[in-house]
Order: structure tokens, then sequence, then C-alpha cells
């Protein structure tokens, strides 16, 4: 299989990006990742409209799809916790099929709440739009820490 993602790319070089494959580096407890690429690492996390063919409407997400997921969610935490200087907390409950909920919560503030589904599909059509995102719910979340100062700070 080809990878979906240019070599070049200068998305490869965003912060985001580089925290995500730490990310996913860090949650390899097999080893599986090491001594490949960023390409290659990254590369699971695009869906285009060929792979999404391939990935049956129904079904259980396998342990690497929950470790993007939650390397996904783990990452934007990291961004939160360098941009605000709190400590951002990542917590996710996943059923065998697929079904939860993601929380972030920087001191007694939830700061991003996303139920989760069909999370064996979870992807994204490009690296750009997984870093447009996570820059949404960035924003969104340091927002939250602005306005609510007071208890993120608890």
């Amino acid at each position: 299989m080809s990878s979906a993602i240019a070599e070049k790319d200068p998305i490869l070089g965003t912060d985001f990006i580089k925290e995500m494959l730490r990310q996913i580096r860090a949650l390899d407890s097999y080893g599986v990742w090491e001594g490949k690429d960023a390409l290659a690492v990254l590369d699971p996390l695009v869906l285009t409209p060929e792979r999404k063919k391939e990935i049956p409407v129904i079904g259980d997400p396998d342990e690497e799809t929950m470790a993007r997921v939650k390397a996904f969610y783990n990452a934007i935490a990291t961004m939160i916790e360098a941009e605000c200087g709190l400590m951002a907390v990542p917590m996710m409950v996943l059923s065998h099929e697929g079904f939860g909920r993601v929380v972030i919560t920087v001191g007694k503030l939830v700061v991003l709440d996303r139920s989760l589904r069909d999370v064996h599909r979870f992807g994204f059509a490009s690296l750009s739009k997984m870093k447009d995102e996570a820059d949404k719910l960035l924003s969104i979340a340091l927002e939250l820490v602005g306005t609510h100062s007071k208890v993120a700070g608890l």
C-alpha cells in the first residue's frame, strides 16, 4: 500500500504533527513503529476515500486504531498544557464496539468533551485536515481556560 502523505509535505514540520509522532511512539509498547520514519507512522491516520471504502460500516476497533485515537487526544492535551502552562489530563472511555467519550480537563475545568463513535473508522482525509481539527479543539480549549482561569487553576 502506498503512502497517502507526500514525503516533503510541510505539515510534517508543524508542532502538532511532531507531537502526534511522539504520542504514537510513546504508546507503542511492542516496538511496532521502532525504526520507521514519520510517513510510515502517520500514514494509517490518513483515510483517503479509497481506504475508507475498504473499512466496513460496522466493526470493532483494533488496538492500533484505539492507540491512534488516544494519541490524537493526548497530543491535543499536551499542546493545551504547552500553551497555558497548566496540566491538561485526557481521559478516554471506549467500549470494544468503538463507542465512548473523551474528556480533557485542566484543573477542575472540562475543556474538551467529545462523544466517540465508529472508532474503527477513525482517521482524517489528510494530515492537514487532522491538524485543522486539532487546532480548532485547541483554540476552544484555550478560550475556555482563559475565560475560566480560576477553575482551571484549581
